[in-house]
């Protein structure tokens, strides 16, 4: 398989810290009483980013691998509804699916029978390498923001 290495560097890109916190450095052990937290400009929620990361990612991981899939409206299809998840399980189960996603689309990665560079021929042109990318920079985007949270909250 001549691209390994790529598939590697973007799995690595995904999961590993390198240069950047990973999902689990951020949430485990996420103090409850910060799901909710605002701080300072930052517009959103742990809560709010949380859910918002694990519905882009579920969104981008079903893209690349189901043709039939359709996506959230644009933009309130891909936020909650609300500041604050219903409860401390809500949040776990966010997190669970989170996690579940990122391990299926890793999986994607892995399996050489999936061209990283072909089109895929229901979008206009994406392709997984470009569908990957574009999920390490939101995810780490958006990770950055709630380390920022939560390094405020623990002050």
């Amino acid at each position: 398989m001549p691209d390994k290495p790529l598939r590697e560097h973007l799995i690595d890109l995904l999961t590993a810290r390198n240069a950047h916190v990973t999902f689990d450095d951020v949430i485990d052990n996420f103090p409850s009483e910060h799901y909710s937290a605002r701080v300072g400009s930052i517009a959103h929620t742990p809560w709010q980013l949380l859910e918002h990361m694990r519905i882009a990612q579920w969104d981008i991981l079903e893209f690349s691998r189901n043709d039939k899939h359709e996506s959230p409206a644009w933009p309130e299809g891909y936020w909650p509804g609300s500041d604050t998840p219903k409860s401390d399980s809500a949040w776990d189960e966010s997190v669970a699916g989170f996690r579940d996603d990122l391990e299926q689309f890793v999986a994607l990665i892995r399996d050489d029978g999936n061209d990283l560079y072909e089109a895929f021929p229901h979008g206009d042109g994406q392709t997984l390498l470009r569908e990957a990318l574009v999920l390490a920079k939101h995810n780490s985007y958006h990770l950055g923001q709630l380390m920022m949270i939560r390094k405020a909250m623990e002050k």
